[in-house]
């Protein structure tokens, strides 16, 4: 048998990595300030975990400017989303086979 933990993906285990994920999943989009506000991170941090996700191929990173302001513009790409998917149902494996045993 393969245990659950097996399933998991380290570059999404990150527990800020999985909540960039998490909050970009049900948006199009979402504007760097407000991801980083959502996930409650100082831009340095967000910054540097957006890099490896989309180093990753799970986030697509857009620039615009808005007027003369430079804007970043994150969305979750079809490899993220599965990506996504595939680690929380490892997750509730795992948290399934803990409340059988409590």
């Amino acid at each position: 048998m393969n245990h659950p933990r097996k399933s998991l993906d380290p570059v999404i285990h990150a527990p800020v990595r999985l909540s960039i994920l998490a909050a970009l999943a049900p948006v199009e989009q979402s504007d760097f300030a407000s991801l980083r506000d959502a996930v409650e991170v100082s831009d340095s941090a967000l910054s540097k975990q957006i890099t490896t996700l989309e180093n990753a191929g799970y986030v697509v990173v857009r620039k615009a400017f808005a007027g003369r302001r430079p804007r970043t513009y994150l969305s979750l790409s079809r490899e993220g989303r599965d990506a996504l998917t595939l680690h929380l149902r490892a997750l509730r494996q795992i948290a399934e086979g803990v409340e059988g045993q409590v």
